[in-house]
């Protein structure tokens, strides 16, 4: 179980095995979650090893692992498996034209990649990405969305999450409230959103609602009409917003705070997150440095979180 000695945080890691640097950091900062990436996976033997070794430090079999494997061009399992059709894209013209079909491609295809997480001892899967797509929009998002069609997105989400969950993997919906409209790319730089409110709560941010997800992620954007100044993961109207007008209850976590498109220092977008109203912080570049400061600048985790990592066991076991 998880305890209010872990922080509120989720970190990388450098390579395919803990270093003992790494270790003395997890034993003393307690971090909320890992998440993995492709620079640790290497065989399914070797990340079984890498695994269980984070969850024997913490005494939990289900710790949180997490993992960015979307299919298409965002996936961690190419020494595994070829999903690079299985674009989102993909599920959502299928659904469009045939929907007997996506329904059997998409149990298979959710079916065999929960199998293989489970098998490698990853227990949270960072999709569906409800981003809307836009022609005109920065390819950053592009075939990552089902669909520009606002039903389709939020109909398939609702398929992947019950799902994943079905297949004892939980889910991350991204990039609330709405990356879709973005024309840069937040990795680079800070994408400026101009839309009104009225058109958002119909349109982009529509397709979040009623979501049955453990967990969202912000997206790093700013929606001018509604904060000038913060991006949707340092506002606190916008996460308010999530709250309330787009409903989510459960647990919000920040997309990477390295990112590009945050203005502040580390220490302070760390710290701009929580007073925002996120209540877990992500850091994804395993720079140990760096991992200092957002543990040093995370808070312990709070009742709240508490409660709901244990719906978290509920779902994975």
């Amino acid at each position: 179980m998880m305890n209010k000695n872990h922080k509120s945080f989720v970190c990388g890691i450098k390579g395919k095995y803990l270093s003992n640097k790494e270790k003395r950091f997890l034993i003393k900062y307690k971090p909320w979650g890992i998440i993995l990436f492709s620079r640790n996976i290497k065989s399914i033997k070797q990340t079984k090893i890498l695994t269980n070794s984070i969850k024997k430090i913490f005494k939990n079999k289900n710790y949180p692992i997490l993992i960015d494997e979307e299919g298409g061009r965002v996936t961690r399992l190419k020494k595994f498996i070829d999903s690079s059709i299985f674009t989102a894209k993909f599920f959502g013209d299928l659904y469009k034209k045939n929907n007997k079909k996506f329904e059997i491609y998409f149990n298979v295809y959710v079916k065999q990649i929960s199998y293989l997480l489970k098998t490698l001892g990853i227990n949270i899967n960072s999709v569906p990405v409800l981003d809307i797509r836009r022609v005109k929009s920065h390819n950053i998002i592009g075939d990552r969305s089902y669909s520009s069609n606002k039903k389709i997105v939020s109909k398939i989400g609702n398929i992947c999450i019950e799902k994943f969950h079905k297949n004892r993997i939980a889910t991350i919906i991204k990039h609330i409230p709405g990356h879709g409209l973005a024309i840069s790319d937040s990795h680079k730089k800070l994408p400026i959103i101009n839309q009104k409110i009225e058109y958002l709560l119909k349109n982009d941010f529509q397709t979040f609602k009623d979501k049955n997800s453990l967990i969202a992620m912000t997206g790093h954007l700013l929606f001018k009409n509604i904060d000038r100044t913060e991006t949707a993961t340092h506002s606190k109207k916008i996460i308010k917003l999530i709250r309330n007008k787009i409903g989510f209850k459960n647990i919000i976590i920040t997309d990477d705070l390295s990112m590009k498109a945050l203005k502040y220092s580390l220490e302070e977008n760390v710290k701009k997150s929580f007073l925002a109203g996120c209540n877990l912080a992500l850091h994804c570049n395993a720079n140990l440095k760096e991992m200092l400061v957002v543990a040093k600048n995370s808070p312990k985790i709070d009742n709240f979180i508490v409660k709901k990592t244990s719906q978290l066991s509920d779902i994975i076991s």
